[in-house]
């Protein structure tokens, strides 16, 4: 296959360039290489170039690696909805869901109304009045991700704190999720094409003491630092066979939810008595050969390479069955007898469109 690499290529290639995001950009590339695909990397950045070279690369797939554009995570639902317009089949999860994940408050609404368990939450716009979920509570941007945001001084013990920190994030964003601080174990599971994977917990047994037991942006991107050190990831996380079980179910309901496909990732707490409480539904989680994700499908047997090409099947088979079922599933709910047979419904749906 011809597949084209798409990065945040003025984040990767600025001034001051994002070395992380090469190193992911070169392990996905050489499994890609190593299967025997033609992989044509694709920075993509604001002035719109790249859409013209993916529209005349004749590409079978793109693997969506951006995130953001120049760092900025709203700008992430547009690559894959230039992806979905030219009709180019691609990794991860619909324009649609990653925009919605993208607004943890909607999320959380969303959860809440399917019965799944979400600690009480509030957004706080610049003059509302400060909400009552109850302390500690933990404050962040309601549509960011990578931690952005998220520091010690996040998570607040009474209204004042609670006061200073909305105020001081007000700065810089305009809505800030405040919502009740779960002070428990974390973990995390990963999907994959549908399969559930071990689960994997943050243990914060080597967090300096007086810090709170929390995945800040410093100990997710500040390597070394000791807020790092004090946030380990293991997997499999050390808990019981049936709360595994629940933590399974809880995340694909949720991936189910918000119409997840690909690969995800869903973080939640477990409180003193042992509640799971989902915090965030990620639909395009760091795919880095160190990340939590291929840590997980490592646990399961799944390795790198192995990994990729089952994120790349699961974004060749989708765009498969939309070109075959869009037209004929329209025609069928109309009132339209629609043929059967492989050959018929092919001339069917290109007469149809």
């Amino acid at each position: 296959m011809k597949i084209a690499l798409l990065f945040d290529g003025m984040s990767a290639l600025g001034q001051a360039a994002d070395l992380l995001i090469l190193e992911t950009v070169e392990a996905v590339e050489k499994s890609l290489v190593d299967e025997g695909n033609q992989v044509v990397r694709v920075p993509v950045a604001l002035d719109g170039r790249w859409v013209e070279r993916v529209r005349r690369g004749k590409f079978d797939l793109a693997f969506n690696l951006c995130e953001c554009i120049d760092g900025i995570a709203s700008y992430e639902p547009a690559v894959i909805s230039v992806l979905e317009v030219l009709s180019i089949p691609y990794t991860g999860s619909s324009s649609w869901t990653t925009a919605f994940c993208l607004r943890k408050h909607v999320v959380n609404a969303l959860l809440e109304r399917a019965g799944l368990p979400v600690p009480r939450w509030a957004v706080v716009t610049p003059g509302s009045t400060l909400p009552t979920v109850g302390f500690p509570a933990i404050c962040k941007p309601a549509a960011e991700d990578a931690s952005i945001g998220v520091e010690q001084r996040s998570v607040v013990r009474n209204m004042r704190a609670l006061a200073a920190r909305v105020d001081a994030m007000h700065e810089r964003w305009n809505e800030v999720l405040v919502q009740r601080f779960v002070d428990g174990r974390e973990v995390n599971v990963g999907i994959v094409d549908g399969m559930v994977l071990p689960v994997a917990e943050i243990e914060f047994d080597a967090m300096p003491k007086g810090k709170w037991r929390i995945v800040s942006y410093r100990s997710k991107w500040e390597v070394g630092s000791d807020e790092d050190i004090g946030a380990a990831p293991v997997c499999p996380a050390k808990i019981s066979p049936e709360l595994t079980a629940e933590l399974k179910r809880l995340a694909l309901d949720a991936w189910k939810a918000v119409g997840g496909e690909g690969y995800g990732r869903v973080d939640m707490r477990i409180d003193s008595q042992g509640r799971p409480w989902i915090l965030e539904v990620n639909a395009n989680p760091d795919i880095a050969p160190d990340a939590g994700l291929a840590r997980m499908a490592g646990v399961a047997g799944m390795d790198f390479p192995a990994l990729i090409s089952a994120v790349c099947e699961a974004g060749a088979r989708r765009q498969r069955q939309l070109e075959q079922n869009r037209w004929a599933l329209s025609a069928r709910l109309s009132g339209v007898v629609v043929p059967t047979d492989p050959a018929s419904l092919e001339l069917f749906a290109a007469g149809v469109r």
